[in-house]
């Protein structure tokens, strides 16, 4: 897929693209679970440009998740997807800019819907690797804790993926 098919992006590499006045640029601050357990620091931000903002964080974690994550993500989303599995030097993985909250005062971000053994259990790459849609609806799936295969999240990219409100930052 050539730069300019490509939808997401980091912030960092997209010259036209920065954290608007007047919002807070997590990058660089712990990332805690549900309990305040610290799972890694945002190491930047991913941004579609046909949503054109950004959706994701994307998070270097903790050697306490690499420790207990060396596990199969789980089974695949569809016939011929293959399952995910951490690797050495599988230290990154992305969360849904609404699935957080950041807090200004502490420097943090919290996640007030997911767990550190859910922050185990996801699949993780190598930072700055591309990524395509399987892995962000497994992540999602997993996220969300939807079990069923029935749930309406396109493998395709289209236009609507991001519209959902995991992917909406609200303060």
């Amino acid at each position: 897929m050539s730069d300019k098919e490509k939808d997401l992006h980091y912030l960092d590499d997209m010259s036209d693209y920065k954290v608007a006045d007047g919002y807070t640029d997590p990058r660089g601050w712990e990332v805690k679970d549900t309990d305040g357990r610290i799972v890694g620091k945002v190491d930047g931000m991913l941004a579609s440009k046909r949503a054109e903002r950004v959706v994701y964080i994307d998070v270097e974690v903790d050697e306490s998740i690499i420790e207990k994550g060396h596990e199969k993500l789980g089974d695949s989303a569809s016939e011929g997807v293959h399952e995910f599995i951490n690797e050495d030097g599988d230290t990154h993985l992305i969360v849904p800019i609404g699935m957080v909250q950041l807090d200004d005062e502490n420097k943090s971000v919290m996640s007030n819907q997911i767990t550190h053994d859910t922050f185990a259990k996801a699949s993780r790459r190598v930072k700055g690797a591309d990524f395509d849609r399987n892995y962000e609806v497994e992540l999602y799936r997993l996220y969300v804790n939807d079990n069923d295969e029935g749930l309406a999240v396109p493998l395709t990219d289209d236009d609507d993926f991001y519209d959902r409100q995991e992917f909406i930052y609200s303060a």
